[in-house]
C-alpha cells in the first residue's frame, strides 16, 4: 500500500450518521482533505450535482447498475485507435461546452471546436501543394489557407495538422489492415502565413455505432452522423500562439444542423467550390473543376485567451 493510501498517515474525518439526508455533507468531508483547492472545489461540486441528481430522479438500483454496466463496456470498446469515452462526451454535448469554455476566442479569431476521437499524433509531414490523401481515396479538393494573428499579421512557421476521412466515410485508423497515416497529413506555413495542399472531398458519416455509444443514440431515437468536415491542429513551436483545434464543415450539408457530436459553428462553415480558372489549375497543379475550399485562419495569443478566460463570467 502507498504511503498516500495507507490510514496511518492520514487524517480520517469523523463522519456523521449516514442518511439519505447526510450522505452529500459526509462525502464532502472525507474528499476534503486534499491540499490541492482546485481538485476539492471539483470533487464538491461533483459530489452535490451527482447527489442531486440521484435525489431528483430516484435513481434506483437497478437503473444505476445499468449505468455501471453501460460505462464498463464504454471502457472494454476503448483501444489505442477508438476512444469510446470521448465519443460519449461528443454526443452529450460536453466535450464541445468544455473547449468553448477552455478556449475563449474574441470576435475575429478562428473559433475551435471538438477534436474528436480520431487524431493522431502520426501525420507525415507534406510540402506544400502535395496531397494527404493516397489515390483513390475520393473527389480531389483543393484548400488554399494562410494562419494570421488577430492583427491580421501573417504567421511564419505555423504548425498544422490535417486528418479527414476518405469518400467511404472512414478514417485511416478505422482500418484494420493501416499500415502508415493516409488522409492526414502536417504542413508548415511559409513567410506570407500561407499553405496549401490537396485532399479528398469531405463527406458525411457516422460515428461508429457498433459499441454502447451507438446502443444508446439508437435508445435516444437519434441518427449518428457528422456533416462532412475537414479538421485542423494549429500550433507555433515558438509558444507565443495558443493552439487551435478546430474543422470546416461543408455549407449544405444534410446534417449541417443536426451533428451528431454538436461540433458545427456558423463561423466554421465553408462554400466548396470549383477551381473554374486555369491559371488557378496550373498554378496548383489542380484539374478545372476540381473542388475548391478557401479560408483564413486567426490565432489568438496566450495572453489573449488568458485574459478572455479571467473575464468568464462562469469563473
Amino acid at each position: 500500500m502507498s504511503a498516500n493510501n495507507d490510514a496511518s498517515s492520514n487524517t480520517i474525518p469523523q463522519l456523521m450518521d449516514l442518511t439519505v439526508e447526510s450522505i452529500t455533507k459526509n462525502t464532502k468531508l472525507a474528499n476534503g482533505q486534499t491540499p490541492n483547492p482546485r481538485l476539492k472545489f471539483l470533487m464538491e461540486k461533483l459530489v452535490d450535482y451527482l447527489h442531486n441528481y440521484v435525489r431528483e430522479t430516484r435513481l434506483t438500483t437497478k437503473e444505476w447498475t445499468e449505468t455501471i454496466q453501460f460505462l464498463t463496456a464504454c471502457g472494454q470498446m476503448c483501444t489505442d485507435v477508438r476512444q469510446e469515452f470521448v465519443l460519449l462526451s461528443d454526443i452529450l454535448g460536453v466535450s464541445v461546452l468544455v473547449d468553448a469554455l477552455d478556449n475563449p476566442k474574441p470576435p475575429n479569431a478562428t473559433e475551435s471546436t471538438v477534436l474528436g476521437p480520431f487524431y493522431t499524433d502520426d501525420a507525415e509531414d507534406v510540402a506544400n501543394g502535395e496531397s494527404i490523401a493516397s489515390p483513390g481515396k475520393g473527389e480531389i479538393c483543393l484548400v488554399l489557407a494562410t494562419v494570421k494573428d488577430t492583427e491580421g499579421k501573417p504567421i511564419e512557421g505555423a504548425r498544422i495538422d490535417v486528418w479527414e476521412t476518405d469518400s467511404n466515410g472512414l478514417y485511416d485508423n478505422q482500418y484494420k489492415d493501416r499500415e502508415r497515416p493516409d488522409m492526414r497529413g502536417r504542413l508548415t506555413t511559409d513567410k506570407n502565413g500561407e499553405f496549401h495542399f490537396k485532399c479528398v472531398k469531405p463527406v458525411s458519416y457516422a460515428v461508429p455505432i457498433d459499441g454502447p455509444v451507438g446502443k444508446l443514440l439508437e435508445k435516444l431515437h437519434r441518427h449518428a452522423y457528422r456533416p462532412a468536415h475537414i479538421h485542423f491542429r494549429i500550433w507555433v513551436p515558438a509558444g507565443i500562439y495558443d493552439e487551435l483545434v478546430t474543422a470546416l464543415y461543408v455549407h449544405g450539408d444534410p446534417y449541417e444542423t443536426s451533428d451528431a457530436v454538436f461540433g458545427v459553428k456558423k463561423s466554421l462553415i465553408v462554400d466548396v467550390e470549383k477551381v473554374d480558372d486555369a491559371s488557378i489549375a496550373k498554378k496548383y497543379d489542380v484539374q478545372e473543376q476540381d473542388w475548391l475550399i478557401k479560408y483564413d485562419f486567426v490565432l489568438t495569443t496566450r495572453e489573449e485567451t488568458q485574459s478572455l478566460r479571467t473575464l468568464s463570467i462562469y469563473d
